[in-house]
């Protein structure tokens, strides 16, 4: 079996313009079942494939990082939606997904796998762990998403794992059925692509097929779908975590080089030592990079060998991609560890939301009573998870220098080394963690300055303008991400006086008025609001002086029109699995899609509408885990 398969076909590309490929000519490869130790109950693909289908089921799986395991056949699916942004980046041709391979394969129907020769790539389910709300939970994995194989797009040369999610029970689905349902198939899909047209880093959703004849019971009997989504790689923090529950050190290791060469693009590709990592600054916003592999950096007692610079380039990713959550006010709903993604993806979505209203304590996990995983608590939260991964990797970021002693290697922490190495790692994770903020506050400050309309970066912007909006919206119960689309059309020349500050202020209210639990008038409500708007004015002058018109268009870049609000969604799923509607879920991607679109050619009445306020009663709803 080969470790990479390519049909033929190397032009073509991810953009629009271009024709790409097929599917038949699209390179695979299965780099990471050539690299990685496979579950020893089924050490090949043919172990696997002459297993019978119902022998692949639950057990506890060591000594590995996966499982060889087919998918369970869909029968009479029916393709329900594709996202045309996400066929371009892998790399496919327009109309590829009217073709019977492409519904055979993102259905789980077609494998490429040639049983007869044993050549090709057979699928594949990982393995690994996680803390869940605070406490650890043991061997879980993927329990109902089986990896096809990895794709390399012909012309940009990115290679995406290809996964198909509710494909069947495998050795880790615990008592579970293996089986999504349409409900929660139909909002991972909208909102993987919904993330990517906000520029917000996450997996991503293909296609969504509707299973006919599988009804899955959850709290009460549901049809059952497949997603076929992808993403650069879907390990996790998880991964790490039940290799070091299990005392494997030796995989940790080999799993930790695995990363930094087969995800990352190489160890030279990781950021070099800051100067002073316990006060980090603006030169940790963009360190150098290029540092050779066995080099070891920084002051005695907190050396830094590679395996520190990856444990940071890890923590620096998801740093990034919690600070565009908050500015966008995503909230995913379950951060378990197994839930954070070793690339800083935004990844497995259950009960999420965005905001509707402002409220920072707002979960839309209705079964998260503690609000652990609430919208303010997401950047603390991922942060604990980043240190349950410096714990897995303690034994080599706290080696130092000593990484690649032979003695160390192959027979580990000697007891008179013991202290040295806790201590050195103690320190390493503690100057991650300020580098983790100083990173998280850039990339926040950065998002709301674009967000609202500044070019430079003044300090005083934080307190003057980011947190007493938000205290604002919180406080008028407002709703977060309408005040920056219409923020956007505002003339500083609507601005020049208190009355037309207070007028404009209306622009902001809820279609009912103001409406606020707190009491708060509509008198007070324009005053405080025409106050913060007076500030703002001035300040974008400062930037811009009198032209708004390029101001405004730049905002519109930035400050989306839609969002796939959860009253939208649940729209979406009672037409679609209720009403038997089809072309709803293509109107509603092509959106998701383009998120700062104006109009986007669909049903403009529909359009407007889930733009538009949102429904009283239908604000800040929240959802179960069950999916």
């Amino acid at each position: 079996m080969t470790a990479h398969l390519t049909n033929g076909a190397v032009n073509g590309s991810s953009n629009g313009n271009c024709p790409g490929v097929s599917l038949q000519e699209l390179p695979k490869s299965h780099t990471f079942t050539a690299k990685l130790p496979p579950d020893p109950e089924f050490q090949t693909p043919s172990d696997s494939h002459r297993t019978p289908r119902g022998g692949l089921g639950p057990r506890m799986v060591k000594g590995a990082l996966f499982t060889y395991v087919r998918p369970e056949e869909t029968e009479s699916p029916e393709l329900l939606g594709v996202s045309r942004t996400a066929l371009h980046d892998i790399g496919l041709k327009d109309g590829v997904e009217t073709t019977e391979e492409f519904k055979s394969v993102v259905a789980g129907n077609k494998i490429y796998w040639d049983n007869e020769t044993e050549d090709g790539i057979y699928p594949w389910a990982q393995c690994y762990g996680g803390w869940q709300f605070g406490s650890w939970a043991g061997q879980l994995g993927d329990g109902r998403a089986i990896s096809l194989f990895e794709s390399t797009n012909p012309s940009t040369k990115a290679r995406y794992e290809i996964q198909l999610k509710g494909a069947g029970r495998t050795p880790y689905s615990r008592f579970a059925d293996g089986k999504a349902v349409l409900r929660s198939s139909i909002r991972e899909f909208i909102v993987s692509e919904a993330l990517n047209g906000l520029h917000i880093p996450t997996t991503r959703a293909l296609a969504l097929t509707l299973a006919p004849k599988s009804k899955v019971r959850r709290e009460r009997l549901e049809p059952g779908a497949v997603v076929a989504r992808f993403a650069q790689s879907w390990l996790r923090i998880g991964t790490f975590d039940i290799i070091r529950a299990r005392g494997d050190r030796k995989l940790v290791r080999n799993l930790a080089d695995y990363v930094a060469e087969n995800v990352y693009t190489g160890w030279e590709s990781l950021p070099s030592a800051l100067k002073d990592p316990s006060k980090p600054n603006s030169s940790a916003i963009n360190p150098s990079r290029s540092i050779p592999s066995d080099r070891i950096e920084g002051a005695e007692g907190v050396e830094e060998n590679r395996y520190t610079r990856l444990y940071r380039e890890i923590a620096r990713r998801n740093a990034k991609t919690v600070a565009a959550w908050q500015a966008y006010a995503f909230t995913n709903g379950v951060l378990n560890t197994d839930n954070t993604s070793l690339l800083g993806l935004s990844l497995d979505f259950g009960p999420f939301a965005f905001l509707d209203n402002f409220d920072p304590s707002y979960t839309p996990n209705h079964d998260d009573h503690a609000l652990r995983y609430s919208y303010k608590n997401q950047p603390s939260i991922i942060w604990w998870n980043l240190v349950r991964l410096g714990e897995s990797l303690g034994e080599l970021i706290g080696s130092g220098a000593k990484i690649d002693d032979q003695t160390f290697a192959e027979k580990g922490v000697s007891e008179d080394f013991a202290p040295e190495l806790i201590k050195r790692a103690e320190t390493i994770i503690g100057n991650v963690g300020e580098e983790y903020k100083t990173l998280f506050l850039d990339e926040y400050s950065r998002l709301m300055r674009a967000r609202l309309g500044l070019v430079s970066e003044k300090e005083s912007d934080f307190q003057e303008l980011f947190s007493e909006l938000l205290d604002t919206l919180e406080a008028l119960e407002l709703d977060f991400n309408h005040f920056f689309r219409r923020l956007s059309s505002v003339k500083a020349s609507e601005l020049e006086s208190e009355e037309q500050r207070k007028q404009k202020a209306s622009i902001f209210f809820h279609a009912e008025g103001m409406t606020a639990t707190s009491g708060v008038t509509e008198s007070a409500a324009r005053e405080r609001v025409a106050a913060w708007l007076e500030r703002w004015a001035k300040r974008v002058s400062e930037d811009w002086g009198e032209s708004d018109e390029e101001r405004e268009k730049e905002m519109t870049k930035v400050n989306p029109k839609f969002i796939p609000r959860s009253w939208v969604l649940d729209e979406i799923i009672q037409r679609v699995e209720h009403d038997g509607e089809r072309d709803v879920i293509q109107r509603v991607m092509a959106m998701a899609e383009h998120p700062f679109e104006e109009e986007w050619g669909g049903d403009r009445v529909e359009e407007e509408r889930w733009c538009g306020d949102v429904p009283r009663h239908e604000r800040m709803m929240q959802c179960s885990c069950s999916s």
